[in-house]
């Protein structure tokens, strides 16, 4: 059985450890899809997995959540910011 993951689009260095504590807390393996990953310090303290990705650019978002679709089964895809919400609408499509 593939480990389940849930998709973080971008962080934050506010709120985004709240959303991989509570990702960790249910049984997920948080991944985040960022621009600049190392912007996010919580990432490499806490040993989550960070994938640089463009993420203005929704087809390179696409394949790299293809990509881990054949390692992960995909529990979901979100974003700390509002600004990403509808790039996560039409990536859960």
């Amino acid at each position: 059985m593939a480990r389940r993951a849930l998709i973080l689009l971008e962080g934050s260095r506010y709120n985004g450890p709240l959303y991989v504590q509570a990702a960790l807390q249910i049984g997920l393996h948080p991944i985040v899809l960022s621009a600049d990953p190392a912007q996010y310090d919580y990432l490499g303290a806490e040993g989550i997995e960070a994938i640089r990705v463009d993420t203005a650019d929704l087809d390179a978002l696409i394949r790299e959540c293809s990509r881990l679709h054949a390692t992960y089964d995909i529990a979901g895809i979100t974003s700390v910011g509002d600004s990403f919400y509808a790039t996560v609408g039409k990536l859960c499509r």
